[in-house]
């Protein structure tokens, strides 16, 4: 799964099955599955779907009890099938999080039985459970299970450690397309509707089960036959009518990834079939055994689609084709080791991703992801990657920025330090060892260390993995040695954090000469060779901050233009983790800007300027100088603009290379949304009012979210309302969600009171609901609406529009800056995330961002805004 957060419905239970001994986590080992049957009827038209599941089952011993899950299931009729008899049973939901008690008119005996259900549900209307979403004039459905939602859709032992084969079939309108994670084996009619059968899946568990069904368009072809695999395998893309001139990229492209990938693994790919999904709300993407599921814009795209999309395409297909091997193939025990799953898969997605499309300089992300989880990780509220997971509302917490960039840049560093034949050697063992069954994180270092013949690699693996916290390591020169020291890294405000050493694989450049080693004290020493600037975290793959003398920032500052883009952009974090520690001064910023601007990478050259830009968007630079910083941005980033050309037109840069593309696209953003640049301003301006007059050659779409924003802040509510109605009514889903966006960034306060006002609009959809309340919080002028909106409605919200996306909600208050306000937020939303029951951690994260914010600008206000009042 690829940055996805989900939220479940609630059911209110009686007091009295609530005071019972509810599993809320593992099950019992009364019962272990062995085999299901899935026979569902699924008509997207209709609100709700019918089923009837069959789990053939090995009792333990003789019970009158079982738990199992099930979540807001309305079942007519539940029995066991044990001994040559039938066994009625009471099928009774104890918890919200979807516990379910069996209750036997007589004792299930030990052995083999089979438990059957028949039931109905509702369908969901966000990315969980099985829902359903209206495109155009249709339904479609969908699946969404991981974590815990194949329970919203049948009766199961919904835990990952529970692999087994499943027989599914479906019926479903006889115009629609019905897919599971099996091959289709055959049809049959079953009154007016189609009764769909398909191949026994390999042993699967339940959160990678997948089902679609809708009138979609479908294109089919095959990826080549390759070494590890003597012939063809079938591909499908899939996606809603009307988007088939946009799936050929996909059908092209797909084939590459699967054969580098099985090219890494050694091994064929591990299921009959490949279908690729979209749907228009997923928000990310899953990884379903044969049936991957991604959100439209990862998709549905073509060859003049922006660099950013086709990053996100490369990246996160071979981050879920990745984990048909690594996490499907081979499955966590339990959640605690689900980080390994995304971690290792957010590693092989940029990985693979840069071999496919080395032009479109997607591996630099990877490091650009870890910086930002470096964030979060600092803060003193938090988790180390690996965390013991006792009840399933604690679940969702492993999906989130920690798993995901952290534990993605631990693997590059132990992958840096081992060597790559050596870390894929580890890789091949672990999935040998392991294949179509389950496996824990020390399984997984031991194939390492089994490779490495060196048990320190699990070492430092495993400082990272269960330790919380970033190092910092501060690196002084002492005649031809580097004096280090490590740390664990705290902002101002943060107060004493707790003393933490790690197994550091340190290297440094010095002039072109490389050296590393394992740091594992307080304080070490490094003999170097070579002269120049020092240039730590050489290659940028280490998960750690430096910090340096006022001499070696200088000149490593005035090597800004030639360092690669890893080791400048570890050096720009590195320096702004400084400012926020009170260390370096913000002139040292600025200096920085101007300085990394002429780097030949994309991201590295707006880096600096973007970190400037947030600071004037989080209110952290006021009066004069705020308003030198947008002269700074423009002097900074307005020639690099005018060096490389703008024109909004459709395809008018379309022979620049695609960093270059990118990085065009990011500076117009930096001149218009944050330094107000008129004359880019008008030229944008111009380009939309004619892309939505008809002419859709006007406005290239890497341009077209900033363009529309600009339409709505010049043109206020009537601008605004008349977008709204034509996003609402597009299927295009690139188009409408950065509509909605623009509408929400704003920073008009009568068209924010305006769109709060349209929240109840039933064709907004709930991830729609959540950009809206994020985009007007995140501008200054509308973050009080933002603000009350949410404090009032939090709990509403999550419980009554299934909203999957709760804990980036939570979230959603990060853009605050100030103490006082961390307090008023608490008292907010601490007791509404009580009663919920989830997102407990990011809530508190939040607070200690808001606060931390308020404390920065406390304390270095005055200043921040002196260095650019001048």
């Amino acid at each position: 799964m690829r940055n996805l957060l989900f939220g479940v419905s609630a059911l209110l239970i009686p007091a009295a099955a609530q005071a019972q001994n509810v599993p809320t986590g593992r099950l019992p080992d009364t019962a272990t599955p062995v085999a299901y049957r899935l026979d569902l009827a699924v008509d997207p038209e209709k609100p709700r779907f019918s089923g009837h599941t069959e789990i053939d089952v090995e009792v333990k011993a003789a019970t009158r009890t079982l738990f199992l899950h099930g979540r807001d299931l309305k079942v007519s009729k539940a029995w066991a099938k044990a001994g040559g008899g039938t066994i009625a049973a009471t099928y009774t939901q104890v918890h919200q999080l979807g516990v379910v008690r069996l209750d036997f008119a007589r004792p299930l005996p030990a052995g083999k039985a089979t438990l059957a259900f028949d039931y109905d549900a509702a369908f969901g209307d966000g990315a969980a459970g099985l829902y359903r979403i209206k495109v155009g004039d249709r339904y479609y459905a969908w699946t969404q299970f991981e974590s815990i939602d194949a329970r919203a859709a049948f009766p199961s032992f919904d835990e990952p450690g529970f692999k087994t084969p499943f027989t599914v079939t479906l019926t479903t309108p006889a115009d629609d397309v019905a897919i599971s994670n099996g091959a289709e084996t055959g049809t049959a009619k079953a009154g007016g509707m189609v009764r769909h059968t398909y191949s026994v899946t390999e042993k699967l568990p339940t959160y990678l089960v997948a089902f679609a069904v809708g009138p979609f368009d479908v294109v089919e072809g095959t990826v080549p036959a390759t070494p590890q695999r003597p012939t063809p395998l079938p591909l499908r893309i899939v996606a809603t009518k009307g988007q088939k001139d946009k799936m050929a990229y996909a059908l092209r492209e797909t084939p590459r990834i699967v054969q580098l990938l099985e090219n890494y693994f050694g091994s064929a790919f591990p299921f009959p079939k490949l279908d690729q999904i979209a749907s228009p709300v997923m928000g990310g993407a899953m990884e379903n055994a044969g049936a991957v599921v991604y959100d439209d814009t990862l998709l549905i795209l073509d060859d003049a689609s922006p660099t950013r999309q086709k990053q996100n395409f490369g990246m996160v297909v071979a981050h879920e084709l990745g984990h048909q091997w690594f996490g499907d193939l081979v499955t966590p025990a339990w959640w605690d080791d689900i980080w390994l799953n995304e971690s290792f898969a957010n590693w092989i997605g940029y990985r693979i991703a840069d071999e496919w499309r080395p032009e479109l300089n997607i591996g630099v992300g990877a490091i650009d992801e870890a910086l930002s989880a470096m964030d979060i990780d600092a803060l003193k509220v938090g988790r180390p990657i690996r965390e013991p997971i006792e009840d399933s509302g604690e679940i969702d917490s492993a999906f989130d920025a920690i798993t995901y960039g952290k534990g993605g840049q631990v693997v590059a560093m132990v992958e840096s330090y081992m060597g790559r034949d050596t870390f894929q050697k580890g890789v091949q063992l672990h999935l040998s060892r392991h294949a179509r069954g389950n496996a824990t994180a020390d399984d997984f270092f031991g194939s390492l260390a089994e490779a490495a013949g060196d048990p320190r690699i699990v070492t430092s693996m495993k400082g990272f993995v269960d330790q919380q916290g970033v190092p910092v390591v501060d690196v002084r020169r002492a005649g031809n040695d580097l004096a280090l020291s490590q740390k664990r890294y705290a902002a101002i405000g943060a107060g004493e954090v707790p003393a933490t050493t790690w197994t550091i694989p340190f290297c440094v450049d010095n002039g072109g000469e490389k050296g590393c080693t394992l740091i594992d004290q307080p304080q070490g020493r490094m003999t170097i060779k070579g002269a120049g600037p020092l240039v730590p975290n050489a290659g940028g793959n280490g998960y750690y901050r430096f910090d340096l003398g006022d001499a070696d920032w200088s000149a490593l500052i005035a090597a800004a233009p030639r360092l690669p883009s890893g080791e400048a952009l570890a050096a720009i974090d590195s320096l702004w983790a400084s400012f926020r520690a009170g260390h370096a001064a913000p002139a040292r910023l600025v200096e920085a800007a101007k300085a990394f601007v002429a780097n030949p990478d994309s991201n590295a050259a707006v880096s600096g300027g973007s970190r400037l830009a947030e600071l004037d968007r989080r209110g952290v630079v006021s009066g004069k100088g705020r308003d030198g910083l947008h002269r700074t941005l423009l002097a900074t980033y307005l020639p690099k603009l005018a060096a490389i050309g703008f024109d909004p037109a459709r395809g008018a840069h379309a022979k620049d290379s695609p960093d270059v593309q990118k990085l065009r696209t990011d500076l117009v953003t930096l001149v218009t949304r944050d330094a107000h640049d008129p004359a880019t301003r008008a030229k944008l301006a111009t380009a939309a009012t004619a892309y939505l007059g008809g002419n859709a050659d006007a406005l290239d779409p890497a341009f077209l979210g900033t363009a529309l924003r600009v339409q709505v802040e010049d043109g206020g509510a009537p601008v605004a309302e008349s977008l709204f109605e034509r996003a609402m009514g597009s299927t295009d889903a690139y188009f409408r969600g950065r509509a909605v966006i623009a509408i929400a960034a704003s920073g008009r306060p009568e068209v924010a009171n305006w769109l709060i006002g349209k929240m109840g609009d039933q064709r907004l959809r709930s991830s729609e609901k959540v950009s809206i309340v994020n985009g007007i919080t995140a501008t200054l002028p509308t973050q009080p609406i933002g603000v009350d909106y949410l404090t009032a409605n939090f709990e509403k919200l999550a419980r009554e529009t299934n909203l999957t996306s709760v804990n980036s909600m939570l979230s959603i208050p990060s853009a605050v800056c100030s103490v006082e306000q961390a307090g008023v937020l608490e008292a907010a939303l601490k007791p509404q995330v009580a009663a919920f029951g989830r997102g407990a951690l990011t809530l508190d994260r939040t607070i200690e961002k808001v606060r931390s914010c308020g404390a920065l600008k406390a304390a270095r206000g005055k200043e921040i805004d002196a260095a650019f009042a001048g």
